[in-house]
């Protein structure tokens, strides 16, 4: 069972899978070396931000500049969204609340975590399958202590 203040703080990707409910076949959407932080605070709000390692950058630097295909490239490697977080220590219940969402369907809701601390890593993942690449995957991401930056 892990603590709120265990918790509180920020986090470095080093690992994201899904695994097909159907087939067990395991992927790796953003890749083997994904980037990413979340962040916890002490006031009650987080903050996810997923990345394929690597992606290309735009041509222009304008960030409204960019050609169709660059906008659908950059938008199926990453997943970003923040909002509150709740979390119930007796239970081991974790809550994100999505304020906002690049994915828009993601946009108001709450959804519950699976949350572990083990040997200095936060394994999360969703407590049911989700659809991803129309298919039902079961999502499991493994975030490890940022070194603090103060």
């Amino acid at each position: 069972m892990i603590t709120r203040k265990q918790l509180v703080g920020a986090w470095s990707l080093e690992s994201y899978t899904e695994t097909d409910v159907q087939s067990g076949e395991v992927s790796y959407p953003m890749g083997r070396h994904p980037e990413g932080l979340i962040l916890y605070t002490s006031d009650g709000y987080m903050s996810a931000q997923l990345s394929l390692g690597g992606r290309d950058r735009f041509k222009n630097q304008d960030p409204y500049g960019g050609s169709n295909e660059e906008y659908a490239a950059a938008g199926r490697s990453y997943i970003a969204y923040s909002g509150r977080f709740y979390f119930d220590e007796s239970n081991g219940r974790l809550e994100h609340e999505m304020f906002v969402s690049f994915f828009p369907n993601w946009q108001g809701q709450r959804q519950v975590r699976v949350a572990a601390i083990d040997d200095g890593r936060l394994h999360l993942a969703p407590d049911r399958p989700m659809p991803f690449n129309s298919r039902l995957k079961t999502a499991s991401l493994i975030w490890k202590r940022a070194a603090p930056n103060i």
